[in-house]
């Protein structure tokens, strides 16, 4: 009988040590896989009607991967709405190029984005959790994370006793 137990316990540290050995190269804290097999409400998108065009010589050549008349365009709508243009709303440098052009404005490092994925990449690797957490997909990230958060009402109350006006944070009590 304590010869069964044996074999059983060594099995079972077998599996949970190949089980340990598995797994990405980039480790994954946050596991978003919607458990449930319903649609997904985001990825519907309401479309305009298709309409005939009174010449076929007036339809756009094909663009794949590009928009389509029937896409919905709310920058566009809202600036047709306003009296604005569309072609203005929706060119390049029309998202957002004040704010980028304002926070640039000293300068910017063009190997940002890579420099971080790269720091964020090691941050993941030394915090992807226990060995059990690994080997049974529990969600890490809040853990590995912690350390970075805010502290909104702290902040909030730093930025007060400065004198700074908040008017748009609940009032102080």
């Amino acid at each position: 009988m304590a010869r069964r137990q044996v074999i059983f316990a060594a099995l079972g540290a077998a599996a949970l040590g190949l089980g340990a050995c598995s797994g990405p190269d980039e480790p994954i804290l946050m596991h978003a896989a919607s458990e449930t097999r319903g649609p997904d409400e985001f990825g519907i998108i309401p479309t305009l009607p298709l309409e005939m065009p009174p010449d076929l010589a007036q339809l756009p050549p094909p663009n794949p991967g590009g928009t389509n008349r029937v896409d919905p365009q709310p920058r566009a709508d809202v600036a047709r709405a306003l009296g604005g243009s569309a072609a203005a709303a929706t060119g390049p440098g029309a998202l957002d190029g004040g704010i980028v052009n304002h926070a640039s404005r000293f300068g910017r490092d063009a190997g940002i984005r890579d420099r971080l994925a790269a720091e964020d990449l090691e941050h993941r690797r030394r915090n992807r959790g226990r060995l059990l957490e690994r080997l049974f997909a529990v969600n890490v990230y809040h853990n590995a994370y912690r350390d970075m958060w805010l502290d909104k009402d702290a902040e909030l109350q730093r930025w007060r006793r400065a004198g700074v006006r908040t008017p748009t944070a609940p009032p102080s009590e």
